[in-house]
């Protein structure tokens, strides 16, 4: 989403971007996302939720979203929701194959495909390769949910121009998707997520339980931990939980699914369902460090000529919790373009 964001503002700006993406399609990870693109309510609740996170990005993303989402809605990306079911965030929910297709539209059309990640010292480059999860994944030893070559080409190419990076390296934002055996895939991102610990008491798989903090709305918290205690749990829910609601339905329709994808789910002596979950890896939280223009900085903080990262290639913004990686691809992605084009 953040390099496609930027190409299709720097058109409107007057500048003939060269758009490369390394995979076989465009649209990263955001073509496989639930397409909500969200903020906290205020600066306040964006620090509190995300304590460690750099302060300035944060109030970017405040201030900068809601137009920016009017800007996606300008450009013709449907609009599925117009509104957050959460009363901690504002944003708006879009089909992900339609604002896939707009923005590409948006860009000029030409995208470069498996073409891989090019310097270009003699004009600006912005860094938008979705972070690194594959790489934290393979050193967790957990599964992908994301794009498959989001392999920290950004990263890379920005450390060897004397980027500095963030906080946060460790951290990621995932879910907790069905364990082997069973089996899912990129369709099964969004309907597969297991977001009902919090009325589970969860356990890892020796036993031990794993405290559900009541403020971990998103659940991210929880999935973390889980990596932490070697990547898999059990989340135990009596007969009175299956009837909660989950972003994807009830309970009982997620416990359904795991069943149906060839997961693990077992009724316990006590009657409660045991249902075998593993955290899965979908973007990283730190990254490259950057300012309020998406400007790479280097260690003395100071910007690295022509080069520009937006979206989870910039780390830092959701340290210490969760945020919206959409949102940070969205306004970064804009304000790279906007940078880049003067």
């Amino acid at each position: 989403m953040a390099g496609l964001c930027a190409a299709a503002r720097a058109r409107q700006l007057g500048v003939a971007p060269r758009l490369l993406e390394k995979g076989d399609r465009p649209g990263g990870s955001m073509l496989l996302s639930s397409g909500v693109v969200w903020r906290y309510g205020s600066l306040d609740e964006f620090r509190a939720a995300c304590p460690g996170g750099d302060e300035r990005l944060q109030e970017l993303i405040v201030e900068r979203l809601d137009d920016a989402l009017d800007w996606l809605e300008s450009l013709g990306a449907p609009v599925t929701a117009p509104a957050t079911e959460n009363p901690r965030t504002v944003g708006r929910r879009f089909d992900p194959v339609r604002l896939t297709e707009t923005l590409v539209h948006a860009a000029g059309g030409a995208v470069e495909l498996r073409t891989p990640l090019q310097d270009s010292p003699e004009s600006p480059v912005v860094l938008a390769t979705g972070g690194f999860p594959v790489r934290l994944a393979e050193l967790w030893g957990l599964p992908l949910r994301a794009s498959p070559w989001s392999e920290g080409d950004g990263l890379e190419l920005a450390r060897a121009r004397g980027a500095a990076s963030t906080a946060g390296m460790d951290e990621f934002y995932g879910r907790a998707m069905p364990a082997p055996p069973a089996r899912w895939d990129e369709a099964d991102f969004v309907v597969l997520a297991q977001v009902y610990g919090r009325w589970a008491t969860v356990v890892d798989d020796h036993g031990a339980e794993i405290p559900v903090d009541p403020a971990d709305w998103s659940e991210n918290g929880l999935v973390q931990e889980i990596a932490r205690r070697g990547g898999t749990a059990w989340y135990l829910v009596t007969a009175d939980g299956l009837g909660l609601e989950t972003p994807y339905g009830t309970v009982a329709d997620a416990i359904e699914r795991v069943r149906l994808a060839g997961g693990t789910v077992e009724e316990r002596d006590d009657g409660r369902l045991a249902v075998h979950v593993v955290a899965a890896v979908t973007h990283t939280i730190g990254g490259i460090a950057v300012d309020e223009q998406a400007r790479v900085l280097d260690e003395a903080g100071a910007p690295v000529e022509g080069l520009y990262a937006a979206g989870v290639d910039a780390g830092g913004i959701a340290t210490g919790g969760y945020a919206s990686g959409l949102a940070a691809a969205l306004v970064l992605g804009l304000a790279a373009a906007e940078a880049a084009a003067t």
